[in-house]
């Protein structure tokens, strides 16, 4: 007999951090379930490259549009295409899929659980009036709304009105052991890290809601008030490239930042930074902070989402308390300037990931809540 098939519907399925979860658990849960995947944006699919080969797991590429006009047929067309494709389970990720959910509380019957897990720049600051009316319309229907953030966790219950009994916070989690091991000197392409030089690194997709060149200028900032020879590393992709590139041009720090591009497996290399530094104007669980804190790392982050609760309490004094380049620059300068304050912040951040934040109550927790749902309990 078959193992079931599990339909994801994602917003993009490109690797940021619900992609980078999805692939995680479709790995772990091994040949337990067969997958099909459908991206809103048919070109985001970069994350399939991270499933394991041996994982039965497709990019589905005739499935109809997630995205358009929520008319009835096309809802019907949805609702036909999730209950005619033999699912246990389908799985919707974000706003971007949030049609699919409408369309199986209307026309559809197949198993429902829909996952959140953050917002672009144009929510960063309030969530849009319409958005929030068509998840209260649409979520009735799921069998668990399932979130990483005690911020999400609390719009749900709150301005999404959706009651205790279908929410369900469970936080991102990582393999703690991989980062245990120290990376390989030439790990980050253009990167030949020099004696008495601190690194300061971020992984991020290169989009506006980020706003690296925020963190481009508080690393300006922080070299001229700690006088220690530094470089900045960008790992990611996006459209935000070229205006990163020109901060730095501005800010007189071009020759000392570095932009490799996409790199897969972050435990190959986030140990080469010294300090990891987060410049978003929104985050709610940030997987890349997790897997920093796992590599033994104190990080300069602004203080939004779930961070605050994230780091260890040692690393909280270090969280920039309003939203600007110079505040997050002093954190980066009192970590550049003093090692010891680096080593036993980085040493708390790592016990913290290691008794709260492993992989393998994440996973399961996801699997009892997906068996769950497919045998309806």
């Amino acid at each position: 007999m078959a193992p079931p098939r599990i339909l994801h519907l994602h917003s993009t399925f490109d690797l940021g951090g619900k992609e980078a979860r999805a692939v995680r658990l479709m790995n772990a849960f091994g040949d337990a379930f067969q997958h099909d995947i459908v991206s809103a944006v048919p070109s985001a699919t970069r994350a399939r490259d991270a499933v394991d080969p041996g994982i039965d797991a497709r990019l589905l590429t005739e499935f109809p549009p997630l995205a358009g006009k929520p008319t009835p047929a096309r809802l019907k067309r949805l609702a036909k295409a999730i209950d005619e494709g033999g699912y246990a389970l389908a799985l919707s990720y974000n706003f971007g899929a949030m049609d699919a959910v409408l369309a199986r509380r209307l026309f559809g019957t197949t198993p429902l659980i829909h996952h959140e897990d953050g917002f672009n720049e144009d929510e960063r600051v309030r969530q849009k009036p319409l958005r929030v009316l068509y998840r209260r319309a649409a979520l009735p229907c799921v069998e668990r709304l399932v979130v990483p953030s005690q911020l999400l966790e609390g719009l749900a219950l709150g301005q999404w009105r959706q009651p205790r009994s279908r929410v369900m916070r469970i936080p991102n989690g990582i393999d703690t052991t991989r980062f245990e091991k120290a990376p390989a000197a030439d790990a980050i392409p253009g990167l030949d890290k020099r004696d008495g030089e601190i690194i300061v690194g971020t992984l991020a997709g290169l989009r506006p809601v980020k706003n690296l060149p925020r963190l481009v200028e508080a690393f300006a900032f922080a070299t001229q008030m700690a006088q220690i020879p530094a470089r900045l590393v960008i790992v990611g992709d996006g459209p935000e490239r070229q205006r990163i590139e020109e901060a730095a041009v501005r800010a007189g720090v071009a020759d000392r930042l570095v932009m490799p591009g996409f790199l897969a497996d972050p435990s190959r290399y986030v140990g080469l930074f010294d300090i990891f530094a987060l410049s978003s104007d929104s985050e709610q669980f940030p997987i890349s902070l997790v897997e920093a804190m796992a590599a033994g790392l104190p990080a300069a982050s602004t203080r939004v989402g779930d961070i605050e609760g994230i780091v260890a309490a040692e690393n909280r004094p270090l969280l920039a308390r309003t939203a600007d380049a110079e505040a997050l620059g002093r954190g980066l300068a009192r970590l550049m300037g003093d090692a010891q304050l680096r080593a036993t912040v980085g040493a708390a951040n790592r016990t913290k990931v290691r008794s709260e934040y492993d992989e393998a109550g994440m996973i399961a927790s996801y699997r009892a809540l997906y068996e769950g749902a497919m045998r309806g309990q």
